[in-house]
């Protein structure tokens, strides 16, 4: 790739705006609420599938020990 690239024009750059002293509660636009609400929804999600994994294998080993009884 040839040409002289201006460090100025702030092309392929990521700016995370910092809120000023008037917007303390700034968090983001609608798309980073959603982005955080469905990362929110998915950990919930994996930790009720690895309790019940949990749960059914503590069934299946008490189950185990009961026919080994």
């Amino acid at each position: 790739m040839s040409g002289r690239r201006d460090d100025q024009d702030g092309q392929g750059m990521i700016v995370n705006p910092k809120p000023a002293a008037e917007n303390q509660d700034w968090d983001g636009d609608e798309a980073d609420r959603a982005d955080r609400l469905r990362f929110e929804e998915e950990q919930a999600m994996i930790r009720e599938q690895s309790e019940a994994r949990a749960a059914a294998k503590a069934a299946a080993e008490a189950e185990k020990k009961k026919a080994a009884s």
